[in-house]
């Protein structure tokens, strides 16, 4: 009796054994898919925190930090340091008004006196002044038995330090004005901007000795009050 009891206790344990096996194999794939799919997301840095951006550390820099930080080497120099050159008064690009060009503001050249403004206040014009040299120039004309003989008047829109000068150099500016003369042909008289050009030259020479010896020139224009040529 008893035995024959114990065997179909057997006989129903036996078909439990493969669900077992069934079940374990199943709990194996899916531990097996998981530590894969773990182990992948490691390897791609899913879990590494991601660096912070630029905005994010300026925002925090903002808060109570040392500011974003600098892009390279010791940070951008500050703008009137030792990194960019100074714009203005500084030891690198010279101000407008140095030793180079002159000034155009105000209407003052470096080094010399003001233009004059006329009386009226709303008025953007200046004053013109002129001065005519006293003496005629005479001169025999390059390769030439004619002679050329002109007087000139000067033009200025500065003060009367220019014509002071003209007056204190004046015998200087009179060899000049002789030299630049001299150089005229008889067929550069026939040129239609002769007067023009010789004009010219008289100024610049003028002006360049007048720098020499008082640092500012100032004459703008020469017009001949008297010219003749015989």
């Amino acid at each position: 009796m008893s035995d024959a009891a114990a065997a179909p206790a057997e006989e129903e344990a036996k078909p439990k054994k493969p669900i077992v096996k069934i079940i374990l194999a199943v709990v194996a794939l899916v531990v097996l898919i998981a530590g894969t799919m773990v182990g992948t997301l490691f390897i791609t840095g899913f879990f590494n925190k991601p660096a912070p951006t630029a905005d994010q550390m300026m925002a925090e820099g903002a808060d109570g930090g040392h500011g974003a930080p600098a892009a390279e080497g010791h940070g951008a120099p500050a703008a009137d340091g030792h990194g960019e050159k100074k714009a203005e008064g500084g030891h690198g690009a010279p101000a407008a008004g140095g030793h180079g060009e002159k000034k155009a503001e105000g209407g003052k050249d470096a080094g010399g006196p003001p233009k004059l403004n006329k009386k009226s206040p709303d008025s953007p014009r200046f004053e013109y002044t002129y001065s005519q040299l006293e003496r005629e120039f005479l001169v025999n004309l390059a390769g030439s038995r004619k002679v050329m003989s002109v007087q000139i008047a000067v033009m200025t829109r500065y003060d009367e330090r220019v014509v002071e000068n003209i007056k204190k150099h004046e015998f200087a500016l009179r060899s000049v004005v002789m030299d630049a003369m001299r150089m005229t042909t008889e067929p550069d008289l026939a040129k239609p901007d002769f007067r023009k050009d010789l004009a010219i030259k008289i100024r610049d020479a003028m002006n360049t000795l007048l720098e020499k010896y008082e640092d500012f020139g100032g004459i703008e224009e020469i017009y001949f009050t008297s010219f003749i040529v015989q």
